[in-house]
């Protein structure tokens, strides 16, 4: 997958990889259409954070969680 292109489906992928490595149980109340495009390298920065972690602690998961709730659009 090309990250590097800006579009509503490479935030689609994004998102849903956190919210998998994240174990998010109320992943569904993360919906990759509450983010728009112009938040697209901060969601990329989140990702890449997420996914070059082999573990999160609580605290890092509270953390991440609470910027993408920041990043979602209002």
């Amino acid at each position: 997958m090309d990250l590097s292109q800006k579009t509503a489906e490479n935030i689609e992928y994004m998102i849903e990889q956190i919210k998998t490595k994240l174990r998010m149980a109320s992943g569904a109340a993360m919906s990759s259409t509450a983010f728009s495009v112009d938040q697209y390298e901060d969601i990329r920065d989140v990702y890449e954070l997420v996914m070059t972690k082999s573990n999160l602690s609580i605290s890092e998961v509270e953390a991440l969680v609470s910027e993408l709730g920041r990043l979602r659009s209002k």
